[in-house]
């Protein structure tokens, strides 16, 4: 997989992209990571990236020229143009397996009061945002996407089957986990996890990731894909009843 960040900010991806599980992912070749200065696909001596807004208003627009020059130059057959943007679709853990299929992600960051709008309309193929709030800038979105992405690709993770097992992995908060020591200031590890029964663990974590989700998420259980026992557990909830410590 590649992925290239086009952003006017360079300095600001260097150090997260080169670390943890992205750093090992490029150092495996599992995904390469480039990051594009957009400074460099504009014309004159001062290489302007972005203008005042037709019409009036405050704040600056980001050109159309070097977006195109760019893009165009790092475009490769069946890549996805992504602009980083508050006005885009919500990203999720559904997006981003979306995402971790495609060959070629471009991630454009937008910056300043956004982009002229002949790149949405001429340029990128879709527009993604993380949240309902705005940030100076497309980056942090970016690394937020790309660290999304990059987790689910074959490889990446040492437990290959530790996304299904994530938050949102199936439509669930995951539950709680804990490791020594089994006693901490007179606060005990569940028993359950010091059993040794495999099955009984099992279970005990499929109620707890339900009972979580259910009192901080009840919206995702809309749309949770539920067995019947899981189901049952859920109306046990409802009456009052709360799962094994």
């Amino acid at each position: 997989m590649k992925i290239d960040i086009v952003t006017l900010f360079p300095a600001m991806l260097a150090g997260p992209l080169g670390e943890s599980i992205l750093g090992r992912a490029q150092a495996k070749g599992l995904v390469e990571i480039r990051v594009a200065d957009l400074r460099e696909w504009a014309e004159g001596r001062h290489r302007v990236t972005d203008d005042y807004p037709f019409g009036g208003g405050g704040g600056m627009v980001l050109k159309p020229e070097p977006l195109f020059r760019c893009v165009e130059a790092l475009r490769r057959p069946g890549a996805r143009v992504i602009l980083l943007d508050p006005q885009g679709r919500a990203f999720g853990q559904e997006v981003a397996a979306e995402l971790a299929r495609a060959e070629h992600l471009i991630l454009l960051c937008g910056r300043y009061e956004g982009v002229d709008e002949r790149v949405r309309e001429h340029l990128v193929d879709d527009e993604i945002s993380i949240g309902d709030y705005v940030l100076t800038g497309g980056e942090l979105p970016a690394l937020v996407v790309t660290d999304a992405v990059v987790r689910l690709l074959p490889g990446a993770l040492g437990d290959e089957a530790a996304p299904g097992k994530d938050s949102f992995g199936r439509g669930l908060l995951e539950g709680p986990h804990y490791t020594r020591p089994e006693e901490f200031r007179a606060w005990r590890v569940p028993e359950v996890l010091l059993s040794g029964d495999h099955a009984r663990v099992a279970r005990w974590r499929r109620a707890q990731s339900l009972w979580r989700t259910w009192r901080r998420r009840p919206d995702l259980l809309e749309t949770a894909e539920l067995t019947p026992e899981e189901q049952k557990l859920i109306e046990e909830f409802r009456q009052g009843k709360k799962p094994d410590a």
